[in-house]
């Protein structure tokens, strides 16, 4: 299992860039709607960073949990041919997130309208907590945000996919959320600098090899794990 955590935390680490492009906006909106005080109270605005951010890893635990349940339920139609598509396939996910990432395959946005059906429903819950003035505010509209449509968070539930039980799934998002902690946590202190030269072509051409190369790596460390 410590493998697959760093798998998953790299893995969230090394993509922060396609999570910027998704989320950076929301963090940097987050970070300006608070008490201009709050925002001159470093430790103060940290706090709240912290709490929008775990908000959205619970959500990403959450899911994780539950597609890593049910896949566990099913696992004895299938067994280690279940797994080994579940990693097939989300190493190809990740491929594409990452030619997505380095601008080569523009249209692997499509792929994130997959869960807009759900978003539509789930954002006029975060709107309800705005202006965000109390930590619990921060949380709950943390956990909205973690059920925003990324494809990038898609490949990492595939991948938790094939751990197969709940407890074990959830660890898994919730490391690959940690990984991409670093960024927005930045990006939320210093929205525009920060955004600025992380959306830079050769930047984000650099993460998206970074990503191309992580792609076969759970797949690697579950072989290696057999042997």
């Amino acid at each position: 299992m410590p493998a697959e955590w760093a798998v998953a935390f790299v893995l969230g680490l090394v993509s922060s860039t396609h999570c910027l492009g998704m989320c950076g906006g929301i963090a940097g909106a987050l970070t300006y709607s608070l008490n201009p005080r709050l925002r001159q109270q470093p430790g103060r605005f940290m706090v709240f960073n912290l709490a929008y951010n775990l908000g959205r890893v619970s959500s990403y635990m959450a899911a994780g949990a539950i597609i890593a349940a049910g896949t566990g339920m099913l696992t004895g139609l299938a067994g280690a041919h279940n797994r080994l598509a579940m990693q097939v396939i989300g190493a190809t996910f990740l491929v594409a997130v990452g030619l997505h990432i380095g601008g080569w395959f523009p249209r692997f946005a499509r792929v994130e309208s997959l869960g807009r059906p759900l978003w539509r429903r789930l954002e006029p819950l975060g709107r309800r907590l705005l202006p965000v003035q109390r930590l619990p505010q921060a949380f709950g509209f943390g956990l909205v945000w973690g059920w925003l449509p990324c494809g990038l968070v898609y490949s990492a539930l595939i991948y938790s996919l094939s751990t197969e039980q709940a407890l074990r799934g959830a660890l898994f998002m919730g490391f690959f959320g940690l990984g991409t902690l670093p960024m927005l946590l930045t990006v939320g202190v210093m929205a525009s600098g920060v955004a600025a030269v992380l959306r830079r072509p050769g930047v984000r051409r650099a993460a998206g090899l970074c990503v191309i190369l992580l792609a076969p790596l759970p797949l690697l460390v579950s072989y290696w794990g057999h042997q």
